[in-house]
């Protein structure tokens, strides 16, 4: 999957052509997978019993539910598909449990802890900081949830790869205060 293959595919769906999103989705697939499955690796085992293909499921089905996709570019649109799956985790994990939980996924379930208490907590941390400093905010998301290097980000978001690591260590900061 080259990037201007998802950048051109974006463009179509934003554009409305029939067919494009189902498309993107085939394309970027794979890649899908492995972000959904750093996030249920990032959430520490305290995902509600949720797994990969769920996650990547439910970030299709959202993206679906708007009329136009809010990513411009590939970056975007895995940072974006990565905050998807990270609400999704969070609002899975703040429903009552009643009964097992549904498995989309033909491979047995981890048997991991499961004190949400923790993801929730980090989901409000980070949602302080969004309303305090939106920009570290995202940097997080980016680096942390999309997994992209600080030149991404900078690219991504017009900064200098200076200005992004200074960004992510006050956010840490922030977050680590904001945690305690």
């Amino acid at each position: 999957m080259h990037e201007d293959d998802i950048d051109a595919l974006i463009a179509r769906v934003n554009a409305g052509e029939a067919g494009a999103r189902d498309t993107l989705f085939a394309t970027a697939y794979p890649a899908l997978r492995e972000l959904a499955s750093a996030r249920l690796r990032d959430s520490g085992g305290h995902a509600g019993g949720l797994q990969t293909t769920q996650l990547v499921h439910e970030s299709y089905l959202r993206l679906a539910r708007s009329a136009r996709l809010r990513p411009e570019n590939r970056r975007e649109f895995f940072a974006y598909a990565a905050r998807v799956m990270r609400e999704f985790i969070v609002e899975t994990l703040r429903r009552p449990r009643v009964g097992e939980a549904l498995t989309l996924d033909t491979r047995a379930e981890l048997d991991l802890p499961s004190d949400a208490g923790e993801v929730l907590r980090v989901h409000e941390a980070l949602a302080a900081l969004q309303a305090a400093e939106p920009r570290l905010a995202q940097v997080v998301e980016m680096r942390y949830f999309g997994g992209y290097t600080e030149t991404e980000i900078g690219e991504a978001l017009g900064l200098t790869e200076r200005t992004v690591r200074r960004d992510w260590e006050k956010a840490r900061l922030l977050l680590l205060a904001l945690l305690r």
